[in-house]
């Protein structure tokens, strides 16, 4: 397969409100513009998952959730922690900004974020210049999507799937919470 190949259109796509697919570091992931709450809408409704579960939003660097994570809220200490680098992929809750869709929330005051460097992730957060929504790519009752052609046999051949392999990792990621560095999802 060749690699990212279609970056372009899959940016383009997301850029215009669609439900795109990418790999990740276990799986493939379903994403759209978390500043736009139709696209949210047609992903919740896409995946059939209930908005009070909120959304993971993933990206590589901290610069890409300035408009969503209430840094004030964040000593050195906790900048520290969800910066850094761990063995298993690792999304923290972390303190939310007020003007943040409640879609991305769901029924917590807080919100679900990872920083992520599969290679398929950077590029497009850096083309879009947006952070991503992260969900499983795959319909309720089937296993998370691991290959391309798994995303186009659930979700239909003409879907926008990034051409990428997905990470080394073995499982999704493990979520913590920021402030007591407590397992919330074992990864």
């Amino acid at each position: 397969m060749k690699q990212m190949n279609n970056l372009k259109h899959i940016v383009t796509q997301l850029q215009n409100g669609e439900v795109i697919a990418y790999p990740t570091e276990a799986v493939f992931g379903l994403g759209c513009n978390p500043f736009n709450d139709q696209a949210i809408q047609k992903l919740l409704a896409l995946k059939q998952r209930p908005v009070e579960k909120g959304l993971i939003l993933i990206a590589p660097t901290l610069d890409f959730f300035q408009q969503i994570i209430a840094f004030d809220q964040l000593s050195p200490e906790l900048l520290q922690r969800i910066q850094r680098v761990y063995p298993r992929p690792t999304t923290w809750i972390a303190p939310v900004q007020t003007t943040v869709s409640p879609l991305l929330t769901g029924k917590f005051n807080s919100v679900a974020v990872r920083l992520c460097q599969h290679p398929a992730v950077v590029a497009l957060c850096q083309q879009a210049n947006m952070p991503i929504t992260s969900t499983s790519a795959n319909l309720t009752g089937q296993p998370p999507c691991r290959h391309y052609q798994e995303v186009l046999a659930q979700f239909g051949e003409k879907f926008p799937v990034l051409q990428a392999d997905v990470g080394k990792a073995k499982n999704p990621s493990e979520i913590r919470n920021l402030f007591t560095n407590q397992i919330v999802r074992q990864g």
